[in-house]
């Protein structure tokens, strides 16, 4: 198959990154493709909040600037336009997902277990590399996952991170099917994949979030119950009194929810919470536990990062047999730079994917 690859395509470039950047859709040179390394033409992109925390420098990472990076973006679909040498996995044509790790060594205890996403080594999409919000962007041919027939682009693209995210959480924690869980911002991106996904598990879930649109959502997507924190007296009553006296899990996927999580426990034993949502640095949302009470009730605080490859492939058969579904807006390229804004200014509250055939 051959394919046509313009000398340049167009990208959403980040200016003056930190808490004053803005961005920019400019053309940019089409990168080429090295060693074990594919030329990808993205067809979609999620927006995710990590991208926000990317442009405004305000993860524990080293700042995109230092690895010459402009171009976020870290959850994507496209099409294979060309292969670079030694790529004998992919075809030019092929299908194919681009996930928030963009490559790790692959030979490390943790390559070689199921924490692929601590590997040291390891290379952020969209961070240490340029990423989906380039209409043309290199990708490592071990690390792109194939989309199986059956799942859309712009489900694809979601899938990569925040499904994946949510799936790697859900099976963490370890509870058994029937389990009562809560999900803090539930509502949200992570917080409605970690709805459909515990669905799959078999567990009863509440969602815990603000908002009218909010509750319709998740109630559309499988929550069991909707616990509205501005318009209900005691949120955490509630929760109990719909879970039956408590959770056995609590993921918490908004940061300002970490405060309270260990409540939403309510009387089990043996509880969890989950952490997923990571809070930018100097934030100050905590978990304040009480040693004790750890203790007496055998609760446990775990955190979850990205999904695996496996995990990534998993949400992927998943969808492929109706299991999670869409739920996004699609946007235009040109859009990005005012949905971040509004981003960062706390308005944007759908989740949003760019398609670049608009």
């Amino acid at each position: 198959m051959s394919i046509n690859i313009p000398k340049a395509c167009r990208a959403a470039v980040v200016k003056n990154e930190g808490a004053g950047f803005s961005l920019a859709v400019e053309n940019v040179q089409v990168p080429e493709p090295g060693l074990n390394q594919i030329l990808v033409r993205m067809s979609t992109s999620g927006v995710c909040y990590s991208d926000l925390h990317y442009m405004l420098n305000d993860t524990p990472a080293p700042p995109m600037s230092k690895f010459g990076v402009a171009s976020a973006g870290h959850e994507g679909c496209g099409v294979v336009v060309k292969l670079g040498p030694s790529v004998r996995n992919l075809e030019v044509g092929s299908r194919v997902g681009i996930k928030p790790i963009w490559t790790t060594c692959g030979s490390c205890d943790h390559c070689w277990g199921d924490m692929e996403t601590h590997c040291a080594k390891k290379v952020n999409t969209g961070l240490g590399v340029a990423g989906t919000f380039q209409h043309y962007m290199v990708a490592d041919a071990s690390h792109v996952i194939p989309i199986p027939e059956g799942v859309p682009d712009d489900l694809a693209a979601t899938l990569m991170c925040s499904a994946a995210t949510a799936y790697r959480s859900v099976k963490s924690a370890r509870l058994p099917p029937g389990s009562e869980v809560v999900v803090l911002g539930g509502g949200g991106g992570v917080g409605i994949q970690v709805i459909q996904v515990a669905k799959i598990f078999g567990f009863r879930t509440i969602a815990v979030d603000v908002g009218d649109s909010k509750r319709d959502l998740a109630l559309e997507m499988g929550a069991d119950g909707f616990v509205d924190i501005e318009t209900v007296a005691d949120p955490v009553e509630e929760a109990a009194r719909l879970t039956n006296g408590g959770a056995h899990g609590v993921f918490v996927t908004a940061p300002p929810a970490y405060k309270n999580a260990l409540d939403y426990i309510g009387s089990r034993v043996g509880g969890v919470v989950m952490c997923i949502g990571l809070p930018a640095v100097g934030s100050g949302h905590h978990i304040m536990a009480n040693p004790g009470l750890l203790i007496l009730k055998h609760l446990s605080i775990k955190g979850s990062l990205v999904g695996t490859r496996e995990d990534t492939n998993a949400v992927l058969k998943y969808a492929q047999r109706g299991l999670i579904k869409p739920f996004s807006q699609s946007i235009r390229l040109d859009e990005l730079p005012d949905v971040m804004q509004a981003m960062k200014e706390g308005k944007q509250m759908k989740k949003l994917v760019i398609d670049f055939n608009l």
